[in-house]
């Protein structure tokens, strides 16, 4: 959607900065989690007795459970959001989830310091990671309906903030791990860090409606919501029901590639990522031990899924209408089997075939650019293949198919891993 000659200009880019941040604010929940992997299975990695003497180790499956549990809400709620939608004000939306994902970073912090056995401690970790992306859905669904009101650049702008997301996280981590403090207050200073991320995100949504450039193009969002509120008081239920499930079909329509292409995307991506590569293990044992998972898997996947995204703000190739697209999208699944013959440990079927860490680093580095680059040219062209007064429709409609992308390939990195 191309920005209106009559539109004010975005001084200093400010609108961007918030834009890029509430990307950014979005992902906090799933990457923190994901990127402490590390942190969670040593507090489950223990061990219990049988008879007295024969030690047993518990599996929990962490990394599997972890992905699967923050995709499944976030498909839930990215189908209730339409129904949010109508019911509650965008401001409750954003600014409420904002509120709970903090209160929710804060008792993750809190429950470093607090001893745990270790199937309760799982519980509460899988059902904080339940709530917290529920929360993140509905937050997530609002703002790229939001952000579709405006020029194509700042869709761009919000998905390279969600990219560095993940990049914020691994940093986050690789100084805990420097660290010279003891592993529980290391653990504590890295949870910290995403509440005080929340509360910036927080204050940055609460400046945009005071901007007249943002002002400009969202305040038909409230109109809309305005006009549709004083439907439905005045019994227009019925005509609503028939006039919205149409103009959904009609926009569907006109961006289904792209929806096939951010579902495959994900599919692909979330397959392996992390449940598989977590799992690699390098081949220089010693003091680079400690750091190889957050660096050449975390930070790698994230600094170039960022750049990935970022890139479409400079280059969108190939077209919207290039049957190369979809092509391009499809041949990424070659980074499955490319992964799972790494260095994964352990492994019951597969054999290893590229134990090299540099073998890896350069599987993931493609594997994530391609991921952030193919995500992001899908979500900011779905926008431009409808009519003005769809795009929020529309961009609604990729977050759907976002998160469906997301939760099948949760689902499917439990056969995966064990085809390993």
């Amino acid at each position: 959607m191309k920005g209106r000659t009559d539109a004010p200009q975005d001084r200093g880019c400010l609108v961007g900065v918030i834009f890029f941040i509430l990307g950014l604010g979005t992902l906090l929940p799933w990457n923190f989690f994901m990127t402490a992997s590390l942190y969670f299975q040593g507090r489950l990695n223990t061990t219990e007795w049988s008879n007295g003497t024969v030690v047993v180790r518990k599996e929990y499956y962490f990394n599997n459970w972890m992905t699967l549990l923050s995709q499944l809400p976030l498909l839930l709620f990215t189908l209730l959001n339409s129904f949010l939608y109508q019911r509650i004000s965008e401001a409750v939306r954003i600014a409420g989830s904002l509120v709970f994902i903090l209160l929710l970073f804060i008792l993750t912090a809190v429950l470093v310091k607090v001893p745990m056995e270790e199937d309760r401690f799982f519980s509460v970790t899988m059902a904080t990671i339940w709530f917290i992306n529920s929360f993140g859905a509905v937050l997530q669904g609002s703002l790229f309906g939001l952000v579709g009101l405006l020029p194509q650049k700042y869709s761009a702008i919000f998905m390279s903030g969600q990219g560095l997301a993940g990049t914020f996280a691994a940093i986050a981590m690789l100084l805990a791990i420097a660290s010279d403090a003891d592993s529980e207050s290391a653990a504590l200073g890295y949870f910290i860090t995403p509440c005080v991320g929340t509360l910036v995100t927080l204050f940055s949504y609460l400046l945009l409606p005071r901007l007249e450039f943002a002002q400009f193009y969202l305040n038909k969002s409230s109109k809309y919501e305005a006009d549709t509120t004083d439907d439905l008081l005045k019994g227009g239920t019925s005509t609503n029901a028939i006039k919205l499930p149409h103009r959904d079909s009609c926009s569907f329509h006109s961006i289904w590639v792209m929806a096939f292409c951010v579902t495959f995307v994900f599919t692909v991506t979330l397959s392996v990522f992390p449940a598989v590569t977590v799992d690699v293990k390098t081949s220089f044992p010693g003091k680079w031990e400690r750091f190889f998972i957050s660096v050449c898997c975390f930070l790698i996947f994230n600094i170039n899924d960022w750049i990935g995204r970022t890139v479409t703000t400079l280059i969108q190739w190939p077209r919207k209408e290039s049957r190369l697209f979809p092509a391009l999208v499809v041949s990424r699944v070659v980074f499955i089997p490319l992964l799972m013959l790494c260095n994964v440990q352990s492994r019951s079927f597969l054999p290893v075939l590229f134990s090299h860490d540099a073998a890896f680093t350069a599987i993931m580095a493609l594997f994530s650019l391609s991921s952030g680059y193919f995500v992001c040219l899908s979500m900011s062209y779905a926008p431009q293949l409808v009519e003005q007064k769809d795009a929020e429709t529309a961009g609604a409609l990729m977050t759907f198919f976002l998160a469906l992308g997301l939760s099948i390939g949760a689902a499917l990195s439990f056969p995966l891993r064990t085809l390993v």
